[in-house]
C-alpha cells in the first residue's frame, strides 16, 4: 500500500526540483525527504528520481506515479471538503497569497464582501509577487494564490491547481511630459523602438510582458534602468530617464508628477489574473466563499 504522505513528498522534489528546497517547503530535514523518497520506491518498486547536474527529475515510472499523485491529492481535497461541510465548517481561517495590487483590486474588496456575508471567516493575507503565489498554495503555506499568467506558469489544465478567471488589464505607456509622442491620444509601441526603457528585473512576470509586447512591434527595448517598484518606474520616466509599460491598476491613485499616460494603441500586453487553490479544494466550505467574493469584487474592473 502506498501511503498518500509520501505521495507529496514526491510532488513537492517534483515541483522544486531539489531535495532541500522540497524539505525546506515542507518544514522537513533533508535527510528526512531523502528516507521517505527511498521507502516510496520500496512501496513501489521503481526508481521515481533522477539526480543530475540540473536537480531532480522523475523517471518515467515516477512521471506515472505523479499524475496519480495530483488525482490521490485532489480527492483527499474533496474529502476534506466535504467533511468541513458535513461539520458546518463555516468558520475558520484562508490565507490567501496575492501581490500587491491584486489585494488592492480583489482582496481587499473581497475581504468586505466577507466580513458581511460570512463573519466568520477570516481571511489572512500574504503580500506575494505574481509568479511566488503558485508554490506557497502547492506548498500547502496558503490556500488560495491571486495570481497572473507567466511564462512557465501552470496552465489551466494543470492536475495540481484549479483556477477562477478574476480580470485582464492592459498596459499602458509612460512617457516623460515633452516627449513627442505625448500629445497622441494613443501611442504606438514601434515609435519607441530607439527610446531608454525602464522595466522590472528579470523573474517579474510584468517583465516578460513587457519583452512580448515590443517584440509583437517589431523591436527589443533597451533596458536601461531596473525597478519592480512601478511608483519608482513612473519616477523615472516623469524624470526623463525613458519610458515604460506598466499595468494600469498599478498605476490607479498614483501621482504621476512630471509623467504621462497613454494608451497603447493596437495589441498590447495584458495582465491576466486569476485565483488558484489546490484542485479539489475549491468546493470547501471555508474556500469557496473566499473565491465567490474574489469574483465578485473583480467583476467589470477592467475590459481588456
Amino acid at each position: 500500500m502506498i501511503d498518500p504522505r509520501r505521495l507529496r513528498i514526491l510532488r513537492a522534489v517534483a515541483d522544486h526540483r531539489t531535495v532541500t528546497a522540497a524539505a525546506g517547503a515542507l518544514y522537513l530535514t533533508p535527510s528526512a525527504v531523502s528516507q521517505q523518497l527511498s521507502a516510496l520506491e520500496q512501496e513501489t518498486g521503481h526508481t521515481l528520481l533522477i539526480r543530475g547536474g540540473k536537480g531532480v527529475r522523475p523517471t518515467a515510472a515516477g512521471e506515472i506515479l505523479l499524475a496519480h499523485t495530483h488525482a490521490v491529492l485532489a480527492q483527499l481535497e474533496r474529502a476534506e471538503a466535504e467533511l468541513a461541510a458535513y461539520a458546518g465548517g463555516s468558520s475558520g481561517e484562508v490565507t490567501v497569497a496575492a501581490f500587491a495590487t491584486g489585494i488592492a483590486e480583489v482582496v481587499a474588496p473581497a475581504i468586505g464582501l466577507l466580513t458581511a456575508d460570512h463573519p466568520g471567516i477570516r481571511v489572512r493575507v500574504r503580500d506575494a509577487e505574481g509568479d511566488e503565489s503558485l508554490p506557497l498554495v502547492l506548498d500547502g503555506e496558503a490556500d488560495i494564490a491571486v495570481a497572473v499568467e507567466y511564462r512557465g506558469a501552470p496552465g489551466e489544465g494543470d492536475l495540481r491547481l484549479a483556477r477562477v478567471p478574476l480580470y485582464a488589464e492592459p498596459f499602458d505607456a509612460v512617457l516623460y511630459a515633452d516627449h513627442p509622442l505625448g500629445t497622441a491620444d494613443r501611442v504606438e509601441l514601434r515609435e519607441l523602438a530607439d527610446s531608454e526603457w525602464i522595466g522590472p528585473y528579470p523573474g517579474n512576470p510584468c517583465h516578460d510582458m513587457v519583452l512580448l509586447a515590443c517584440e509583437l512591434a517589431g523591436f527589443q527595448p533597451r533596458l536601461t534602468h531596473w525597478s519592480d517598484d512601478f511608483r519608482a518606474v513612473v519616477a523615472l520616466a516623469g524624470a526623463g530617464a525613458g519610458v515604460a509599460l506598466v499595468p494600469r491598476s498599478a498605476l490607479r491613485g498614483m501621482e504621476a508628477k512630471d509623467a504621462i499616460v497613454r494608451p497603447v494603441a493596437g495589441p498590447a500586453a495584458t495582465r491576466r489574473v486569476f485565483a488558484a487553490v489546490r484542485r479539489g479544494a475549491e468546493g470547501h466550505p471555508l474556500i469557496s466563499p473566499v473565491l465567490e467574493a474574489l469574483a465578485k469584487a473583480a467583476a467589470g474592473i477592467f475590459t481588456a
